[in-house]
């Protein structure tokens, strides 16, 4: 009787969450959720382009977070609203890239905020109709930035993922898109902001939609998402520091969400390699948020 073959190599980490070499983009990768991507996979190896509108603040992250890793953070501006700037990117990485592996489309913005409690369909009329600030436009701008540009951005590099997944020696990787979409997607509250809530709901809709396409005409090529809760961020607190990086009080978490406290740059790290990493995970999204869907209802 032939010897069963025995294979614990395979359940190594390095083996599992394993982005050595691998070329990745990440949009929004100077602050945020963007850079915590970003950490993850340049520290384990990948060559990841980091793009923003704001080059000062791409510079500083890679001065700042690449030094000292396996693997190397390159900056280079990009307006993700912006189908020449797309173009352009494109350009540019094919001169010095053969192929790429990982797409993360993580570039957002906010919209205003408005007051949504009213006593009266005439107050409530007054506080989301009447206000200059509430109008189409603002709607427009944020879908622009954060669904449209999801769809332009991985349609635009369809051609480098393709050839990402069909090289040789990438140890069964397929290369993946992974868009970063929110709970307030998820949820029936609007948060004080229709307008951003409404943008990622359409975001996880856009993700699915996306995966089935891509998947439906034979590329090999996988479509994911994370939904996170409050992670610190400049949308989250309006600032960061000398080095891109923001903070929340965990106090202010700790009657919200089970985990008592806002997400860390751990919690996405390790979110991110899971979703990039595991090549039969297609078409899903995955919630992060220290249990507040769980506490606030859908």
């Amino acid at each position: 009787m032939e010897t069963a073959k025995i294979n614990n190599d395979a359940f190594k980490l390095e083996s599992l969450f394993n982005v050595k070499d691998e070329v990745a983009v990440v949009t929004g990768g100077g602050s945020g959720i963007g850079l915590m991507a970003t950490q993850a996979l340049a520290v384990n190896g990948a060559k990841v382009y980091i793009t923003s509108r704001t080059a000062s603040k791409l510079e500083t992250v890679a001065s700042n977070f690449g030094k000292g890793i396996q693997g190397s953070i390159i900056p280079l501006t990009c307006d993700v609203t912006s189908k020449d700037s797309i173009e352009k990117l494109v350009d540019e990485i094919s001169s010095h890239e053969s192929h790429v592996d990982i797409l993360i489309n993580n570039a957002g913005i906010d919209s205003g905020t408005f007051q949504t409690e009213a006593s009266s369909a005439s107050e409530m009329k007054a506080n989301l109709f009447d206000p200059e600030k509430s109008n189409p436009d603002d709607w427009a701008n944020v879908y622009k930035t954060n669904v449209a540009s999801i769809f332009f951005m991985t349609m635009a590099f369809l051609p480098l993922l393709e050839k990402g997944s069909t090289r040789q020696g990438s140890h069964g990787w397929s290369s993946t898109v992974l868009n970063i979409s929110s709970i307030s997607g998820h949820v029936k509250l609007p948060q004080h902001h229709f307008q951003y809530n409404a943008s990622k709901g359409a975001t996880t809709h856009l993700n699915r939609m996306l995966a089935h396409e891509i998947s439906s005409n034979n590329l090999k090529i996988r479509v994911n998402g994370i939904a996170p809760g409050v992670f610190p961020s400049e949308m989250t607190t309006g600032e960061s520091d000398e080095v891109q990086k923001s903070a929340i009080p965990k106090e202010k978490f700790e009657n919200k969400v089970p985990a008592a406290r806002p997400g860390n740059d751990r919690d996405m790290g390790a979110a991110v390699l899971a979703m990039v990493c595991n090549t039969y995970i297609n078409g899903e999204m995955l919630t992060v948020d220290g249990g507040y869907t769980l506490m606030a209802g859908l």
